[in-house]
């Protein structure tokens, strides 16, 4: 790290090229996912590539990167070699004397390492179908810098725009671009960034807070997650222009514990940036001050609501109040505050080098820019992916993720993380945006996108995301305290095939009177699933209610499995029953005993001769 402090965006961008040279002379760099990957091997693999190499004539010559999450984490443990850019997945230890031979010196890919689609190998990363369709501008630098190392940020970049900011533009200026680039809260509700800094800025007040909402806790959603660790100082960045805007002089990145790579990286990086002079006193000789610190939280749902986390903050119970007055005029400690999330933070460090009429090309009419999703669930890929908005779902399923594993067929996509929507077939092929999605009732959400199939039953997916939301309520306000319960109440009589004298009407008014009485964001909008699959999936409920079956084979209470007469008594059912429930001698006719059989379905799922129906 150089030795002395930044104070000039000249001397920044002088430092830029001196790190740039340097870098130079490595004949190749490979950058291992450290993050995610880390779960899945990545360790190993980065110790075994140091060791060789360390051993070989190119010890001098390759730099091996530890990096954040590269993308496609179906592939993890996943390597990018640079110049080549090729992308290995699935590597092992085992796999490096290849790497080494064939890439590093040879300077050709090894192909059983890379993603392959219709029989040919795509070695380079931009020639794989994951990333064709992305426009990775918040990602930039996730994967292909060391997040630890302050130097690497710089060389991409990092810091100029924030401190030409603080130098050349004033606070209102900073505003009005913010606000001319179009960008909206990407923490789920939308509300146009530049707007809400203006309500902060206009607020009176001798001491103002700025605050990073990263308190991400969406089932399947790892956004900030994957920001904070694989790019820390662009979301510092954004920070400090933001703070410069709205007059704050002193920040928090509010981060759940169940995050300790992205704490442990943030830490770093605001230590670094201390040290370097880009926060605290006097930033960069700009004459502004802004420091930051990281406070840890419990891992409450309801905390992402931003009332509750400056109650969190302030070290009472996590437990949103009405509003007004809203934050921007009494929030942390009662003086005027900000609140974005990590996302949000990392666009402004976005428009700062853009600029806002570049930035506002991108995306639809009223939605601008990128939106970063969690791709989970049943598809081939899965991963970190980044488009921009007006993408539709069809894009996104079908040609970055892959589509459907095993030839399965889509179902449904579940947008908006518990508090989201499910999206069915017919609106594939419509713009994701934050004014679209309500109009076929979903959400944007934070970014969660979880794909669904044919074994899903959608009555199980609204009673799973509800008994979520439901647990997680903090129980100050009766609509959510109660409704949620007895929503809850309802659905799980559905799955469990106690569902005489169930109305389904009701139990949509149930959920709409919730949506419209609930004190905070989490009770307005934890009916959503049950409603939007309601809305889409009648039938299914029908068929619970009616017919007293799930077709996707789910629901435990609705099924009864029975062994027809074809069976040829090949004994795979008795085997993988863990209860002992299947009796029958060899080329016998088996049965099941219904009284002990505890409806696991491993017996159906093992027999290959379709003799058990359920």
């Amino acid at each position: 790290m150089p030795d002395k402090k930044i104070k000039s965006l000249d001397q920044l961008q002088s430092l830029k090229q001196q790190l740039i040279a340097d870098k130079s002379q490595y004949k190749a760099r490979i950058l291992i996912c450290m993050t995610g990957c880390r779960a899945l091997g990545a360790q190993a693999v980065c110790d075994a590539f140091r060791r060789q190499l360390a051993k070989s004539t190119l010890a001098d010559q390759v730099e091996v990167v530890e990096v954040g999450c590269i993308g496609i984490c179906a592939m993890a443990p996943v390597i990018l070699i640079e110049p080549y850019d090729y992308l290995y997945g699935k590597v092992k230890p085992e796999d490096i004397p290849e790497i080494i031979a064939t890439t590093l010196t040879g300077g050709k890919p090894v192909e059983r390492l890379t993603v392959t689609e219709d029989g040919k190998s795509l070695p380079k990363i931009s020639d794989i179908p994951f990333y064709k369709k992305q426009q990775r501008l918040v990602l930039a630098n996730c994967g292909r810098i060391d997040p630890k190392r302050i130097e690497d940020s710089i060389a991409a970049g990092g810091y100029a725009g924030a401190i030409k900011a603080l130098t050349q533009m004033t606070p209102q200026l900073v505003i009005d671009e913010v606000t001319q680039s179009g960008l909206r809260g990407r923490g789920g509700a939308g509300f146009p960034t530049g707007i809400k800094w203006g309500f902060c800025s206009k607020s009176p007040g001798d001491q103002k807070y700025l605050i990073c909402n990263a308190d991400e806790g969406d089932p399947g959603a790892f956004m900030d997650r994957a920001l904070l660790e694989g790019d820390p100082h662009r979301v510092i960045e954004g920070m400090i222009t933001a703070a410069y805007a709205t007059g704050a002089t002193k920040g928090f990145i509010y981060v759940r514990a169940e995050y300790p790579i992205a704490v442990e990286h943030i830490n770093l990086a605001i230590e670094q940036a201390q040290i370097l002079g880009l926060l605290g006193e006097d930033i960069a000789g700009s004459g502004f001050d802004f420091d930051l610190d990281v406070r840890i939280g419990a891992g409450a749902f309801v905390c992402g609501e931003e009332t509750a986390l400056i109650a969190s903050l302030e070290g009472q119970r996590g437990m949103p109040r009405p509003r007004p007055p809203f934050p921007a005029v009494a929030g942390y400690k009662g003086k005027p505050s900000n609140i974005n999330n990590v996302e949000t933070f990392a666009n402004v460090t976005v428009i700062m080098e853009t600029g806002a009429e570049e930035y506002s090309d991108i995306g639809t009419e009223k939605s601008k820019g990128t939106k970063i999703f969690a791709l989970a669930g049943k598809v081939k890929y899965t991963g970190l992916v980044e488009v921009p908005m007006g993408t539709t779902l069809r894009e996104i399923v079908f040609e970055i993720g892959g589509g459907i594993p095993d030839e399965g067929q889509f179902k449904a996509a579940q947008l908006g993380g518990p508090s989201g929507g499910c999206i069915p077939p017919k609106f594939l092929d419509h713009e994701i945006d934050y004014d679209s999605l309500q109009e076929i009732g979903a959400i944007m959400g934070s970014g969660g996108l979880i794909v669904m199939d044919q074994s899903t039953c959608m009555v199980d997916v609204a009673r799973y995301f509800l008994d979520f939301t439901q647990s997680e309520s903090c129980g100050k306000c009766t609509p959510c305290r109660v409704g949620t319960a007895k929503m809850l109440h309802i659905l799980q009589a559905i799955c469990d095939g106690k569902s005489e004298g169930i109305d389904l009407d009701e139990l949509i008014k149930l959920g709409e009177n919730i949506k419209l009485t609930s004190l905070c964001g989490l009770g307005q909008t934890a009916p959503n699933p049950v409603l939007s699959t309601i809305k889409h999936f009648r039938e299914e409920y029908r068929q619970h209610i009616e017919e007293n079956t799930c077709q996707a084979g789910v629901c435990k209470g609705l099924l009864g499995y029975e062994i027809l007469d074809v069976c040829v008594g090949c004994g795979a059912c008795k085997k993988v029953c863990p209860v002992d429930s299947i009796t029958g001698g060899k080329k016998a006719l088996h049965t099941i005993d219904k009284e002990t059989c505890i409806k696991c379905g491993q017996c159906f799922t093992a027999c290959k001769f379709k003799a058990i129906k359920r």
